[in-house]
This record gives C-alpha cells, sequence and structure tokens, in this order.
C-alpha cells in the first residue's frame, strides 16, 4: 500500500489536518515489528495501554498513528487520525484498499491443513505471478486486514488463510476479502467446544462463501460426508471436490514416501505425477486443491508440478529433521484427532528401514469429550508397528492406560518437557524414526532439543 494520509482520512471519516501529504505503506500494531512508513494503531487494553507507545513508533520511523477520540493527551505536533474504534478504523481501511486492489483473492479454511495448502498455493504461484500470503498466525479479524494493507498494487495472486473459533468469523473475513476461489481443506474436531459438534464446524467453514463473488468457485474436502451435503443444499454454488472418491473431480489415486518427501499420482481433472518436499497422504491432499486452483489460473500442468516441487513449507508441518541421533518427522504445529489420525497413520505405513516411535502431545480445544478423544487414538497404535511411544500432557494419560496393556513398559508418559528428554535421550538411536504431533501450546517439538541437527 501507498497512500496518503488525506486518503486514509477520507476511508475513516477523520481529519488529516496539515499532515495530509504524508506518504502511508502499510500498518502494524506492534511497535516491535513495525516498519518504516508504517502506520501504527494502538489498541487499549486492560492490561496495556497501546496509546503509551505511539512516541516509540515514531522514532522507529512511523509515517501516522491513529488515535482514540476519548483518549486523552494526544501529541500535537504529529500526523494522527482520531478514530472511535481502533479495529473497526483498521478493518474499514482494509475493505476500502481491498476495493482497489486487482489480484485475485484466493480464501482458504479448514479444520486442518489450512496453513499448509495457503503454503502450497502460494509456492505453486510465486514463481509465474506476483504472489502474497498470510503470514504466520495473521488469519484472525486484526491479521487478515493488516495482511490486506501489506499488499502491493501490482500483486496478481493473494492468497489468504481465515481461522475462527465462533460463528461469524469467518463470514467477516470473507466479506473482507472477497476471494474469487475459497478452499475448505476438511472438517475435524478443532474448536468443538466453541462450535459443539462436526455439524457447527461445517456450518462455520462454510461461511467462507459468504463473500465469494458469485461466479466465483469453492474446492473443498469431496471425502467428507458433512460438506458433500452442505454445498448439495447451496443450489448455485459452484462448488468442486477433491480428494479420493470416485465422485471427486480431481482424484489422488496413490502415494509413494522418502525421507526427500512425498511423490504421488492423481486421476480426473488433472492427470500426472507429482512431488512434494513434505510428508504424507494428507498433504499429497492438500495440494489438490493448489493444482486445481493454477490451472484456474492458467498455468500448466509441468508449470504446476515444477512449482509444487520446488515449495518449502512452514516449518513443523512433517518436516523431517536429522540429527546426530534419530531422524525426526516434526509435525508439532497443531493436533486435533483428525490430524493426529492422520499423522500416526503415515508413519505406520511409511517404509524409512528404521524403528519407529511416536511423541504425542495433548490436542487442546476439545470440550467435554477430549479425553475420549485422546483414549480413542489406541484404536491406530499397535506394538507391531511402532517400537516405543511417549506421551506428554495430563489429557495424555488417558491415551497411556489405553496403551498399557498391549504395548507395557514401552509406552511411557509424563506431564514434564525436561522428563520426556529425558526417557527419550536414554531410549533413541540413530536407528529410530520420531514423530513429534501435538497442540501448539504443548511445544513437542522441544523434546528433540537434546540431539543437534545435521
Amino acid at each position: 500500500m501507498k497512500k496518503t494520509l488525506r486518503e486514509l482520512a477520507t476511508w475513516l471519516g477523520a481529519d488529516a489536518k496539515e499532515f495530509g501529504d504524508v506518504i502511508v505503506t502499510g500498518a502494524s500494531l506492534n511497535t516491535r515489528t513495525l516498519q518504516p512508513g508504517e502506520l501504527f494503531i494502538p489498541f487499549r487494553g486492560e492490561q496495556v495501554n497501546g496509546h503509551k507507545f505511539v512516541e516509540q513508533a515514531f522514532e522507529q520511523g512511523a509515517s501516522a498513528a491513529l488515535w482514540l477520540k476519548d483518549e486523552p493527551n494526544p501529541p500535537t505536533d504529529r500526523p494522527l487520525l482520531f478514530v472511535e474504534d481502533s479495529a473497526k478504523a483498521l478493518q474499514t481501511l482494509a475493505a476500502a484498499y481491498r476495493q482497489e486492489l486487482k489480484a485475485t483473492f484466493v480464501g482458504v479454511t479448514g479444520s486442518n491443513g489450512k496453513t499448509s495448502t495457503k503454503d502450497l498455493l502460494a509456492g505453486l504461484c510465486e514463481p509465474y505471478f506476483k504472489t502474497i500470503k498470510t503470514q504466520g498466525n495473521f488469519n484472525n479479524e486484526l491479521g487478515l486486514p493488516l495482511t490486506l494493507l501489506a499488499i502491493d498494487e501490482d500483486t496478481e495472486v493473494a492468497v489468504l488463510e481465515m481461522g475462527m473459533s465462533s460463528f461469524g468469523e469467518i463470514e467477516f473475513l470473507s466479506n473482507l476479502a472477497k476471494p474469487a476461489f475459497t478452499v475448505i481443506t476438511n472438517i475435524g474436531e478443532a474448536h468443538l467446544q466453541d462450535l459443539g459438534s462436526r455439524e457447527g464446524i461445517t456450518k462455520a467453514k462454510m461461511e467462507i462463501i459468504s463473500g465469494m463473488s458469485p461466479e466465483g468457485k469453492l474446492f473443498f474436502d469431496g471425502d467428507e460426508p458433512l460438506l458433500l451435503q452442505a454445498v448439495a443444499e447451496k443450489a448455485d454454488l459452484h462448488a468442486i471436490p477433491y480428494g479420493k472418491g470416485e465422485n471427486c473431480t480431481l482424484r489422488l489415486t496413490s502415494t509413494a514416501f522418502s525421507t526427500e518427501g512425498t511423490q504421488f499420482t492423481t486421476e480426473g481433472e488433472v492427470v500426472g505425477d507429482f512431488v512434494l518436499r513434505v510428508l504424507g497422504e494428507h498433504q499429497a491432499k492438500n495440494a489438490l486443491a493448489a493444482i486445481l486452483i493454477g490451472r484456474e489460473l492458467g498455468l500448466t500442468v509441468d508449470q504446476i508440478k515444477q512449482g509444487l516441487k520446488d515449495v518449502i513449507l512452514t516449518d513443523m508441518r512433517m518436516q523431517v529433521i536429522e540429527t546426530d541421533g534419530p531422524t525426526f518427522i516434526n509435525d508439532a504445529y497443531n493436533a486435533a484427532p483428525t490430524s493426529m489420525q492422520a499423522a500416526i497413520h503415515f508413519l505406520r505405513d511409511a517404509d524409512f528401514g528404521k524403528k519407529k516411535w511416536l511423541v504425542l502431545g495433548d490436542m487442546l480445544e476439545l470440550g467435554e469429550a477430549e479425553l475420549a478423544y485422546h483414549a480413542q487414538l489406541a484404536a491406530s497404535i499397535n506394538k507391531q508397528d511402532f517400537t516405543g511411544v511417549a506421551l506428554i500432557g495430563p489429557r495424555m494419560k488417558a491415551l497411556y492406560e489405553e496403551l498399557q496393556g498391549s504395548f507395557g513398559d514401552a509406552v511411557y508418559w509424563t506431564d514434564e518437557m525436561e522428563s520426556l528428554q529425558q526417557h527419550l535421550t536414554k531410549k533413541l538411536t540413530s536407528d529410530d524414526l520420531v514423530l513429534l504431533k501435538g497442540s501448539r501450546g504443548m511445544k513437542v517439538e522441544r523434546a528433540m532439543e537434546t540431539w543437534n541437527r545435521k
């Protein structure tokens, strides 16, 4: 973005005073990440009042700042725009700027895999189009507006991740971004405690089509009955299923794995053999959405193959890490029952010529049935498939109790990371392949800190 303060003031119905010619090149809520030229947006909370950092923001190069009208003692010699509400002002600026952008917008949501799908699609597009994607966890009512304001006017493709914890949030984000294409990766169990059921989660995820253009297309997990039903109820929706089932427009027919990544084959809309530098059949399935949208953008199959082969995903998504001891598969960014089972099944079925270990941490935000979800994982974990299992977190004790009968001393549980590290240091060797998986709050990746990466 490159706008004068006068233009921003017009969008907000504010007065730029004598500072109207000041150029603004983005927005920031945090002085620690603020870049020169950006608009600083202070928030007033119970613990911290962002107005205290406005002067610091200017010292670090901010070109202007917002200021709440009821906040006393505004500086008189600084370019300020006075507003009623910081969040609404940020969203208003983003909505106005979005109207000027000519890029093709893609909205991505889902219980699992939305970040990987975002990375795959953006990485596929980057060699051929000027592309921007959501950074980090900027996928909510504040993060997405900041992403919009960071888009250059000549951007050609914008891939925006949309997260939520309750009804109405994705609808708001979709109406703000106005995507041409949307993706729902799957329906899992994350946020059950807020949405009540998988049917509720489906309803919330389907909100992504709210702001989609009438000629737009939804690409969705065609193996999920709840999504098939939800799509069938939208008579005018142009929806394209992908997955493994015969009803899917693009089908995943085979996968193979090595420490170099995943090779997979597709049939249907696109026929071909593809390679990803990340492990997992679920990642190959995520790539199907990227392939279909790549075709919509005019890319050839060969261009798509090359683009996917070069994509590097955000860390902690089925990331192979070689150390001076075991080999780790770091999938510890997040976890819910669906993604946990997918990762376990992957390790069970993959043949890397090594002994296999599971290191699993608590799955969070599952509601009243959380212990049952943990215990149910035992059905996917057999002694003949895994040399050992190490569990961390109070909820994982339910799985520990289920596995004790079959694994005996080969299953271990603790509630402390240091104890887990000590146990693994004693047990693991260079002959072991270890899956690390758990919700973000568990930071299961710390289990490999005692080894040095190669």
